[in-house]
């Protein structure tokens, strides 16, 4: 998708429905600097009002991350088009994601053992320890939680038995046997327990 295509089209349709930035952003209950950035192409517009803008434009969703009005003669490949972009940018997103989980995994790990190395090898009163300690447990805590969520929602986990690919839930991903990215977990389409690896595709 090009974002600057699409801004430009924003921009044009918003001129051609006689409103402002403002009065387009009072209207999306936003502020009116989004809708600059969406039309200088930093920036797009976030799914969750992508449908209100296309109805106020009058354009569809197809149009807009086309950045043009699509015809019935090429509407199919457009989607296609918009589809394949769409998964290639969740796909290069959950890489990231996953980079980012191994380093908040490290550094939670780090954060845990340096108030227990510090409260075991220097002299200190026991509430001191018990302090220095809880002080590296809370964030190396939230720390875990951020990277098992990651992991729960970067990618897909990939059924042993029948290859069926989906999102597990964080529940299910967190009480799992583990060795690496692979988790003992139960299927939810055929039911059964397997070695489950972690896919970045659904393909």
């Amino acid at each position: 998708m090009d974002q600057f295509k699409i801004g430009k089209f924003i921009a044009e349709r918003r001129k051609e429905k006689n409103l402002t930035q403002l009065q387009l952003a009072e209207r999306l209950n936003i502020t009116d600097k989004a809708i600059s950035k969406w039309e200088r192409g930093i920036a797009m517009p976030d799914s969750s009002i992508m449908l209100e803008l296309c109805t106020i434009l009058g354009i569809t969703v197809n149009d807009l991350l086309s950045g043009e009005i699509i015809t019935v003669d090429n509407y199919n490949k457009e989607a296609e088009n918009n589809l394949i972009e769409a998964l290639r940018q969740k796909e290069a997103s959950d890489k990231a994601l996953l980079k980012v989980e191994i380093v908040i995994g490290v550094l939670s790990m780090i954060i845990l053992f340096v108030p227990i190395f510090i409260a075991a090898f220097l002299p200190m009163e026991d509430w001191q320890r018990f302090v220095v300690m809880f002080l590296g447990f809370i964030p190396a805590f939230i720390g875990f939680f951020a990277a098992m969520k990651i992991e729960q929602i970067a990618g897909y986990y990939e059924c042993a038995v029948c290859s069926h690919k989906y999102v597990p839930t964080f529940k299910g991903i967190s009480f799992a046997m583990h060795m690496g990215r692979t988790r003992y977990m139960k299927c939810p389409k055929c039911g059964n327990m397997s070695w489950q690896k972690k896919k970045i595709s659904k393909k």
